[in-house]
């Protein structure tokens, strides 16, 4: 469902002028058409369907580590961003890595929470892939936790383990070893 930016809009003039604003001052006059740019652009991931390439060769292990996301709480409709790492084993066809990328976006250009975020991204790697042995790992800064509330930018990390990489824990540690070039830094604030 494309995003009603004309509602947006005038959504966006009425919360200027709610909290004492003259929406008609020069820099005002483009806010709420800019607004409604940038949420037609920040979540873009309800409209990202994509088609997935298979190729028959296969791996042992395929890890994509330290893909950038940037969300939006869906409590606050603040940022929240970091990254994301995906490995998964391969069950006779290996998925084309821009994929997990497309996959990672779709799911974080959304009104999210991190934790359904990171499950469903696992979900989906799952059913590309068609292995159940996938392993997710974001981690993020919210800004709603840094700008208001507790006001401490505490990075937030999630796991989503499934299959083998639920049972095997020597296997886990090999992703850990493997993305920890990648981990997120955050930033100081």
């Amino acid at each position: 469902m494309p995003i009603d930016k004309a509602k947006i809009e005038k959504a966006v003039r009425m919360i200027l002028e709610a909290i004492g604003e003259d929406p008609d001052r020069e820099g005002l006059r483009e806010t709420p058409r800019r607004v409604a740019d940038m949420l037609e652009e920040l979540l873009e991931g309800y409209e990202l369907n994509g088609e997935y390439t298979w190729f028959t060769e296969s791996s042992d292990l395929v890890v994509v580590s330290g893909i950038r996301f940037y969300s939006l709480c869906e409590h606050h409709m603040l940022p929240f961003f970091g990254v994301a790492h995906v490995a998964y084993l391969p069950r006779g066809k290996v998925i084309g890595l821009s994929k997990i990328v497309r996959i990672v976006r779709k799911y974080t250009r959304r009104l999210q929470i991190q934790e359904r975020m990171t499950m469903q991204i696992a979900d989906e790697v799952s059913k590309a892939s068609d292995s159940p042995d996938v392993m997710v790992v974001t981690e993020a800064i919210h800004l709603c936790m840094a700008m208001r509330g507790v006001k401490t930018p505490a990075p937030t990390v999630v796991a989503a383990v499934r299959g083998a990489f639920a049972t095997d824990k020597s296997l886990k540690e090999e992703v850990y070893k493997i993305i920890a070039p990648h981990r997120f830094k955050g930033f100081p604030l």
